[in-house]
């Protein structure tokens, strides 16, 4: 589980998991994912893989995404500003 403590380098400490675990979910290269890339246009992500992402970005940052918020996220750039909301 991802803490804040243990990672040091903040933003791009997050952004780089977020990178591995969307890489992990739809068998991509973490480099070949970027924040501007849309979810489900530009990494062929469906609504099922959109649902795990989240549940796998709540279990490794220990936060609840609402499904109000969860409707805003549309990049992969939406879910690192989620996330640091919720730090």
């Amino acid at each position: 589980m991802y803490d804040k403590n243990t990672y040091s380098g903040g933003e791009f400490k997050v952004t780089e998991r977020v990178k591995e675990l969307i890489a992990e979910q739809l068998g991509l290269q973490p480099e070949d994912i970027r924040p501007e890339c849309s979810l489900q246009d530009d990494l062929g992500a469906d609504s099922l893989d959109l649902v795990e992402l989240l549940m796998a970005f709540s279990d490794e940052f220990g936060i609840e995404i609402e499904d109000e918020e969860a409707e805003e996220i549309v990049t992969v750039g939406d879910i690192i500003d989620a996330l640091k909301e919720h730090e």
